[in-house]
């Protein structure tokens, strides 16, 4: 029941942004304005404020990111590996597989589960995900397809708003200074508007893609969402340090669908296809892949 409770109104609200975005009811532009102050403006604060209250020493343990970012090397390789064999080129689709949308469904789901508990190792992953899998992807794709790696374009995502918002929420955090309870009471307002708007411009962008769906983005979907999460559990299983919160924060982020800024790395017209269709399919199948998750972890 408290899988249904979490999981039916973050996809209802995907959904709600599907059907306007399929509408045309939320244009392309305007579908671009909510999702620059979504990005720049709610989510961050959201995220500011969420760390700011945290207990930093317990979020950032060696333990919690080995067990999730090992998981991630070995998917992104096997991935990789085997598209590259296929193909004979540099592919995308070991991103696809490895990079969650933490963001978009990460956060909506474990603060609907866990509150404000589990979000504290939602943040310690994020301060790496972006930089870590796009760097890897570039190098990647340097060495598979002799493109130039672009050290500016890595070094932007240390400077994007959210990873800005974590900082200075961590700041507060460890400066010990007391916000004014009238101006935290407006940043608590901003930071609840970035769930509903976040998801909304998730079922929008969703909209533009068509499934078709291939067996490569079957593999790759299935990788996503029942490879990459069963071996986060099983590791996160072996190493020691881990609560029972931690790790299951550590298996649901793994267990979201794919990211879709995953398509700004899509070079040609079958990267293109090949990446849109694992993403919408994996966004579909998570309705289905991620209550059994959540089961598994005891939800």
């Amino acid at each position: 029941m408290l899988a249904a409770q979490a999981i039916l109104p973050i996809f209802a609200l995907i959904v709600l942004g599907y059907l306007l975005g399929w509408r045309q009811w939320l244009t392309s532009e305007s579908a671009a304005g909510l999702a620059n102050i979504t990005f720049k403006l709610f989510m961050p604060t959201l995220l500011f404020a969420g760390i700011a209250k945290a207990s930093l020493a317990e979020g950032l343990s060696p333990m919690l990111l080995l067990a999730y970012y090992l998981p991630v090397l070995l998917v992104f390789a096997a991935v990789n590996a085997l598209a590259h064999w296929r193909r004979g080129t540099a592919t995308p689709l070991g991103l696809v597989a490895a990079f969650s949308n933490n963001v978009l469904v990460g956060i909506p789901l474990i603060a609907s589960l866990m509150g404000n508990d589990g979000l504290l190792y939602v943040f310690a992953i994020l301060v790496f995900h972006s930089l870590t899998l796009f760097s890897l992807h570039s190098f990647y794709a340097a060495f598979g397809s002799q493109e130039r790696v672009d050290g500016r374009a890595l070094l932007k995502n240390l400077a994007n708003p959210m990873i800005i918002g974590l900082g200075l929420g961590a700041l507060l955090n460890l400066s010990g200074l007391v916000v004014p309870e009238s101006l935290w009471r407006a940043v608590t307002w901003l930071g609840q508007a970035a769930l509903p708007c976040a998801l909304i411009v998730l079922g929008a962008s969703l909209s533009r893609y068509r499934l078709r769906p291939t067996g490569e983005a079957w593999g790759v979907a299935l990788a996503k969402l029942l490879l990459f999460p069963a071996l986060v559990w099983w590791l996160s299983g072996q190493l020691p340090g881990l609560n029972d919160t931690a790790r299951s924060v550590l298996v649901l982020l793994a267990a979201c669908p794919s990211g879709v800024n995953v398509m700004a790395f899509a070079r040609t017209a079958e990267d293109s296809r090949s990446v849109s269709a694992a993403i919408s399919l994996s966004t579909l199948l998570a309705a289905v892949s991620l209550p059994a998750w959540m089961l598994l972890v005891g939800f």
